[in-house]
């Protein structure tokens, strides 16, 4: 009777070990359970190499470019394909555990699940909701509540202090690609900086979608924002060509409200459009836009 009590007191602990040794996080596919702390991760996705980097977790595989020069450890990592394509034979290789892809490569999440279990872990248009969940997930998945607990509330005491600087004050959100230009409101890409700041939409209604709504110097001129915040498209991919600030330097926008009073913000291109809601990028982009409202 004692061995088989033993017995099934072993059974039971085994389980048990088995069960602490996985665990279950949000991820854009719904929730997922998964081994705890995989030690191989290949990691497609910028904005996710920027958090897990702020976590200090090291990935053993990355995208080719990251087209960014604030993560110098994971150029460490092997290149296992583009942004929008793994390459899945360089990716088996690299033997992982795991692998995260999200945002330019989440339509790749099949493909990749042939070689490793993967997570998309995109950051959508709820950027700062996002930005925090996957924060907390890799947080949980690696063993690093603590860190992370710690990085969210870093964040959340720079949006306290931010969230009110804006109030009563209107901005539009540009983006220039070369001499094109776009802008974008709520709900869109970029609508995070409305939430973040208090800052109101100088023109409401905007196209939610991924490109904005094109637009001209006239367009600004009309709208007269009080702030204009600047993303410069064709510096973040490294393009050559017309810069943000000569696109804009027109006679229309220079009698603009934002213009006159140089409340005119230029966000780091990168950070905000190739790895926008990685932890370091989100937390750049709040002090910038910080330093800019509440001086």
């Amino acid at each position: 009777m004692r061995r088989f009590a033993l017995s099934g007191l072993l059974a039971v602990s085994l389980c048990s070990a088995a069960v602490a040794d996985e665990v279950t996080i949000a991820t854009v596919q719904g929730e997922a359970t998964l081994p705890a702390n995989p030690g191989r991760v290949a990691v497609m996705d910028v904005a996710a190499l920027d958090t897990l980097a702020a976590l200090g977790v090291q990935p053993v595989g990355r995208p080719d470019q990251l087209y960014v020069d604030y993560l110098p450890q994971v150029m460490e990592a092997a290149p296992a394909g583009t942004l929008h394509e793994p390459d899945l034979e360089a990716l088996a290789g690299l033997a992982p555990d795991l692998i995260v892809v999200g945002g330019r490569s989440a339509t790749q999440l099949a493909s990749v699940s042939r070689v490793a279990p993967a997570i998309d872990m995109t950051i959508g248009t709820d950027l700062l909701a996002d930005a925090k969940a996957r924060l907390e997930a890799y947080g949980t998945l690696f063993g690093k509540e603590a860190e992370a607990e710690a990085l969210a509330g870093a964040l959340d005491r720079n949006l306290a202090a931010l969230q009110a600087a804006g109030e009563g004050q209107t901005a539009l959100v540009v983006m220039t690609n070369g001499p094109k230009m776009s802008s974008y409101g709520r709900g869109s890409r970029f609508g995070w900086v409305f939430d973040a700041t208090g800052l109101a939409e100088a023109v409401k209604g905007l196209d939610a979608a991924t490109h904005g709504d094109a637009i001209s110097h006239e367009f600004i001129a009309e709208a007269n924002p009080d702030w204009l915040i600047v993303i410069d498209r064709g510096a973040a991919i490294g393009e050559e060509g017309q810069t943000a600030e000569a696109t804009l330097r027109n006679a229309l926008i220079e009698g603009t409200t934002a213009w006159q009073r140089g409340q005119v913000v230029y966000l780091d291109p990168s950070e905000t459009y190739i790895s926008a809601g990685g932890h370091t990028s989100l937390s750049d982009s709040l002090d910038r836009l910080a330093e800019a409202l509440l001086d």
